[in-house]
């Protein structure tokens, strides 16, 4: 493992760090912040929003110095971002239902395909140009980016599960996914579109106000703050999610096996190398 590798792997590592220690530290504040700690998320949203995109530009470039990648992949990651941010646009001229977004599949099925680290980068990016095209820029954004990242870094994870990265037949034209790894993708769409609205909803919930049974307070142990935050999830946001969670596995269902044979096909002609889908 070359010294670009582990410091490129080092820099991820920080990042997702600092993404799970936004989330997760106002449950150790002694008191609770109330509309005064939302108002410290919005201050402190542009240095976060920052140092992704730093993070993330500083890993990309580390990679591309050690050949981990190379000039062709990040112009893919750049045309892989620029559709999934057409797609957002579209999303909020013609609103559709609840939850639902088309950029989650994509990001899903790149993961899969290029591995990990390129599904992160294409999260975090694709978030980031969106919410600059459609207005969408807000104290929430470094925490949606932070959660698309990981949806694709999760996805490139997939291929280490036995039979997760099985290909057609060899005597199929088509150099992509096959039926079972097909509904296994769609699970984790659905999977995805539930978990990426329990995270993002702890970007705010230490600070609502509301039912004692459905609001955090210092000093409550785990157990409690989870079975708070269960009901809270279940009234407020369960129904909203089940259309993005429906979203992602119908989008992958209907158009999956092309797209991924498409991004499988560039991948194989101008040869890849994504970290070995790290």
């Amino acid at each position: 493992m070359t010294v670009q590798r582990l410091l490129s792997g080092a820099i991820y590592l920080l990042s997702g760090a600092i993404g799970i220690l936004t989330f997760v530290y106002p449950f150790f504040l002694p008191v609770a912040a109330g509309g005064a700690g939302l108002y410290a998320r919005s201050q402190q949203a542009p240095l976060l929003t920052a140092a992704l995109v730093g993070l993330s530009v500083l890993a990309l470039m580390v990679e591309l110095q050690g050949q981990a990648i190379n000039a062709k992949t990040v112009a893919m990651l750049g045309m892989l971002v620029a559709v999934t941010s057409v797609l957002r646009f579209l999303e909020v001229a013609f609103p559709l239902p609840g939850g639902f977004s088309p950029v989650f599949a994509p990001i899903i099925l790149a993961g899969y395909v290029f591995g990990g680290r390129f599904g992160y980068l294409m999260g975090t990016f694709s978030l980031l140009a969106s919410a600059l095209i459609t207005g969408g820029v807000g104290p929430w954004l470094p925490y949606q980016m932070f959660t698309a990242g990981w949806v694709g870094l999760t996805a490139g994870w997939l291929r280490r599960i036995p039979g997760v990265a099985g290909r057609r037949s060899e005597g199929s034209p088509n150099p992509g996914i096959g039926t079972r790894v097909l509904m296994f993708l769609a699970v984790f769409g659905f999977f995805w579109g539930l978990l990426y609205g329990v995270i993002i909803n702890v970007y705010f919930w230490p600070f609502a106000t509301g039912p004692v049974d459905q609001t955090w307070a210092p000093g409550i142990g785990l157990s409690e703050t989870l079975g708070r935050y269960a009901v809270f999830y279940l009234v407020t946001s369960l129904v909203w999610d089940l259309f993005r969670a429906g979203g992602n596995a119908a989008l992958i269902l209907l158009l999956g096996a092309p797209m991924a044979n498409a991004l499988t096909r560039f991948q194989r002609r101008f040869r890849f190398e994504v970290g070995s889908h790290a």
